[in-house]
């Protein structure tokens, strides 16, 4: 069994529940956080999926491990290697694709509602549709990429999650759990806090984000578990 790659980009921003999921399935994954030193591989060939996570930089940063998540991304296309990108995971997967990544028409920070295209792609990927509650935390967007299929929306932000083949990017957080969403309700920065001023429709108070954690993050949590259950099972059938 090939392992999952996982590429980590902020020493905060880990695979959490991706994690956890994939631990309770006693699946290999080899996580490489290049905040932290590690170094990526230049192939994907001895892995059975990709999921790249998220990051507080710009998709468009000139940072080598942008380009190199890119790269290999661009190698699972080529491969069918399924692929999972959070957040700055996949608007890399779009900006590889040709798509541009530009400011969001409003940042995303805190518990939002995303509505769920009624297309066949988008039940196998993210259930019947219609308006659930996801996390968010972004300040940038994707456009979308010639031959993917728009999945989800919302009002603030249109292009919320696309799919091309096995391969899927979000702009929201499934990832997250409990600790990785109190610590980050404690977020103080000063674009934060500018954001929380200019947009109050969109970005959550840290007292709002936790107390919709309460209702929502088991709803969430199930939404990854069909999410990571599909990527996996593309990945296994290879």
């Amino acid at each position: 069994m090939k392992p999952v790659l996982i590429l980590q980009h902020l020493s905060g921003d880990g695979p959490a529940y991706l994690a956890s999921w994939l631990r309770e399935r006693a699946l290999p994954h080899d996580v490489r956080d290049s905040s932290r030193g590690d170094s990526l591989p230049e192939r994907i060939d001895g892995f059975g999926a990709l999921a790249i996570l998220g990051g507080e930089m710009s998709a468009n940063d000139p940072l080598p491990a942008l380009r190199r998540a890119e790269s290999l991304f661009l190698q699972a296309l080529r491969d069918g290697v399924p692929t999972l990108g959070h957040c700055l995971g996949g608007q890399l997967m779009a900006r590889a694709l040709g798509a541009a990544v530009t400011g969001s028409p409003e940042p995303e920070v805190g518990w939002q509602a995303l509505e769920v295209a009624d297309r066949p792609e988008a039940r196998d990927w993210l259930g019947a549709p219609g308006v659930r509650p996801v996390y968010q935390w972004h300040y940038e967007a994707f456009g979308l990429p010639l031959g993917s299929v728009l999945l989800a929306g919302s009002a603030a932000c249109p292009h919320q999650a696309f799919s091309i083949g096995p391969h899927l990017a979000m702009q929201f957080h499934v990832e997250v759990d409990a600790e990785k969403l109190e610590r980050w309700s404690a977020d103080e920065g000063s674009r934060y806090l500018a954001a929380l001023q200019e947009h109050p429709r969109t970005v959550q108070t840290a007292e709002a984000m936790r107390s919709d954690t309460l209702c929502h993050l088991a709803s969430q949590q199930r939404l990854a578990d069909r999410i990571y259950e599909r990527w996996w099972s593309l990945a296994a059938a290879r």
